[in-house]
């Protein structure tokens, strides 16, 4: 009897190691596919970079028949764009339709396409800038703005990836040396480039930004530029030289904050200059 029991207890404990082992060869399979997904992540925008600035999709041009000379050279001159774009829009967006804009922040890997999927405002939460579903998504704005960063504040959100890629390099804004030595943001569009100023890089909680100001109203647009500026915070790096008011264009960029579900990493810039 004492030994059919044996028997049964060994089979219970052999089942049970087998179900654990099958457990944690599961639970290691999901790390690594996370690993793997986190370390080579943005891997896609490789790609695009070099498509947006080598040239590519530009074959066509070279087909073309080689233009006569106009009658009028003052306003062939005229015709022609006056600031030269290094991003090839039209290679891009004849591919990755909802490409619209391209951000750089210089000193950092922030060099990425902007998009937007109308309808669909968390589409690119989980899909990267080709359309593949990926953990890094893509830099994008939502419906709220427009696509002519002409509003007050134009919000873009990008993961915080481990790797450093997408809007990682955010929190490097959070070292004083740093913020102080890197105060460039440049967007590029179809037809200009903006310059931004770089003015805060905080901690803040994760409303709603556009929904919870109405910023077209000149006066809330100051008074929330204002309490930016008016920020006690020793982890908030706040240039308070920098004249803000109702009036300004401002870009937004948001991420998220590591094991903080409730807060997010703003770094923030003001329009100085654009080139058309």
């Amino acid at each position: 009897m004492e030994e059919r029991h044996s028997a049964k207890r060994k089979r219970i404990y052999t089942a049970a190691a087998g179900i654990l082992l099958a457990l944690a060869l599961v639970c290691a399979g999901f790390a690594w596919k996370a690993h793997r997904e986190q370390s080579s992540a943005g891997e896609v925008y490789e790609e695009i970079r070099d498509q947006a600035k080598s040239g590519t999709g530009q074959e066509s041009s070279a087909q073309d028949p080689v233009p006569t000379e106009p009658d009028n050279a003052a306003e062939s001159s005229a015709e022609e764009p006056s600031v030269q774009i290094p991003v090839d829009f039209a290679a891009l967006q004849s591919e990755y339709p909802d490409i619209y804009a391209w951000i750089t922040v210089p000193g950092t890997n922030i060099d990425y396409p902007v998009v937007r999927r109308e309808g669909d405002n968390a589409y690119y939460l989980s899909h990267n800038a080709a359309g593949g579903e990926s953990p890094e998504g893509a830099i994008f704005t939502e419906d709220y703005n427009t696509k002519t960063f002409e509003d007050p504040n134009t919000v873009l959100y990008g993961h915080n990836m481990k790797n450093g890629s997408m809007f990682q390099n955010l929190h490097s804004y959070s070292d004083r040396q740093f913020f102080d030595e890197h105060r460039d943001a440049v967007v590029y569009l179809p037809d200009k480039i903006l310059h931004y100023r770089i003015f805060a890089a905080y901690l803040y909680d994760s409303r709603h930004l556009l929904e919870s100001f109405d910023f077209s109203d000149s006066a809330v647009m100051e008074n929330y530029l204002n309490s930016i500026q008016s920020l006690r915070d020793m982890n908030a790096n706040i240039d308070t030289q920098i004249e803000l008011d109702g009036n300004d264009k401002v870009i937004t960029l948001s991420t998220c904050y590591q094991g903080r579900d409730d807060k997010r990493f703003l770094v923030q810039a003001v329009l100085e200059s654009i080139e058309q």
